[in-house]
C-alpha cells in the first residue's frame, strides 16, 4: 500500500535557493507562489530557528529569519560552516545549502 504523497517546500515554492551572503554567511530564500504558501513557511510553528539548526547542525541563536509578506518570501541566514574559499570549503558559492530546507514536508517537524 503506497502512502499519500505530501509535497515538500521545494514543490510548493516557486524557487528555493541558497547563496553566499559574504564570505562567512549563507542566505537561503523561499519564494512562495502565493500568500497561502507564504503563510505556511512564515509560520513559526512549522519553520523556526530550531528546525534550521537541526537541519544544518547549527546553534539556533546564530540563525536569522527575514519574513517579507509583501513578496511572499522567507529568508534564512546563518554562518557558513567554514569561510568561503577556505581549504575545507566544499561549496564555494553556497549553491547547495538549500537542499535540506527544500526537502522539508509541511506538517512534519
Amino acid at each position: 500500500m503506497s502512502a499519500e504523497h505530501l509535497p515538500t517546500l521545494g514543490e510548493l515554492a516557486l524557487e528555493v535557493r541558497s547563496k553566499n551572503a559574504g564570505p562567512f554567511w549563507v542566505t537561503m530564500e523561499l519564494f512562495m507562489r502565493d500568500a497561502e504558501g507564504y503563510a505556511l513557511v512564515a509560520d513559526e510553528e512549522f519553520l523556526d530557528e530550531d528546525v534550521v539548526a537541526r537541519l544544518y547542525d547549527l546553534d539556533p541563536a546564530d540563525i536569522l529569519f527575514f519574513r517579507i509578506p509583501e513578496l511572499n518570501v522567507v529568508k534564512v541566514s546563518f554562518p557558513r560552516p567554514v569561510a568561503q574559499g577556505s581549504l575545507r570549503d566544499r561549496d564555494v558559492h553556497a549553491g547547495q545549502h538549500h537542499v535540506p530546507l527544500a526537502a522539508l514536508v509541511p506538517g512534519r517537524r
